[in-house]
C-alpha cells in the first residue's frame, strides 16, 4: 500500500496493493503460494502456530494503520497547502489530528498517546479500525483460499477473493467515522 500512487483513494490503493502482492508472479511466486497454503493450514491445526499467524496479522495491521495515517496526512497537507510540506520538527505542522499527541515544548510525539508502534506516526482509533477492516478482508480471502485445493490464480485465488471482499466494503468510510461516505 505504501507503493501505491499518492493520487489513489484508499480503496484504490488497497486494490493496487492486492494486485501487486497477492497475484502470483507479482509479489509472491506461484510456488510460494503453495508454501503459504501449507503454513496457513498448519496454523489452523496448531494452537502454537495459530498464535504466530495471529501475531503476523497483528503486525501487518499495525503497519497498515501507519500507512493509512501517512496517506491521510499527505492528503490533508496536499489539499490545505499544495506548496507547503510540514516539517516533522514543527509540532504545529503535524496537524490537528496529531497536535494533542505532542508534548508541550517538545517536537516529539508522546508514544503513550499514539496508537501506533512507531511514535513518529500518530494514528487515530478510526485509522486502526479501518486497517483492521482492510486486513480482515485480505486475511479472510487468503485463509479461505488456503483450505481449498484451488489454484492461487484466477477467480478462486486469494487476490480475486480479496478484491471481492474490498468491493463489498464500497460504502465503508476509510478516512472518518461516518459510515456510508465514500471517497
Amino acid at each position: 500500500m505504501r507503493d501505491a500512487p499518492a493520487g489513489l483513494t484508499v480503496p484504490e490503493a488497497l486494490e493496487h496493493a492486492v494486485r501487486h502482492t497477492l497475484v502470483p508472479g507479482q509479489g509472491v511466486s506461484a510456488a510460494s503460494w503453495e508454501w503459504v497454503r501449507t503454513l496457513i493450514r498448519l496454523a489452523m491445526a496448531s494452537p502454537a502456530l495459530g498464535k504466530v499467524w495471529a501475531e503476523v496479522c497483528h503486525t501487518s495491521e499495525a503497519t497498515l494503520t501507519e500507512v493509512l495515517a501517512e496517506r491521510a496526512r499527505a492528503a490533508t497537507t496536499a489539499t490545505s497547502s499544495p506548496t507547503h510540506r510540514p516539517d516533522a520538527q514543527d509540532p504545529a505542522a503535524l496537524g490537528s489530528a496529531t497536535a494533542d499527541l505532542v508534548t508541550p515544548g517538545s517536537t516529539t510525539v508522546d508514544p503513550a498517546a499514539a496508537a501506533s508502534p512507531d511514535p513518529a506516526v500518530a494514528t487515530s482509533p478510526y485509522e486502526r479500525f479501518a486497517a483492521a477492516v482492510a486486513g480482515a478482508a485480505v486475511r479472510v480471502a487468503v485463509e479461505s483460499w488456503a483450505v481449498t485445493d484451488t489454484s492461487p490464480t484466477g477467480p478462486q485465488g486469494p487476490a480475486e477473493s480479496a478484491l471481492g471482499n474490498l468491493r463489498a466494503l464500497r460504502d465503508f468510510s476509510w478516512t472518518s467515522g461516518q459510515a456510508g461516505q465514500t471517497e
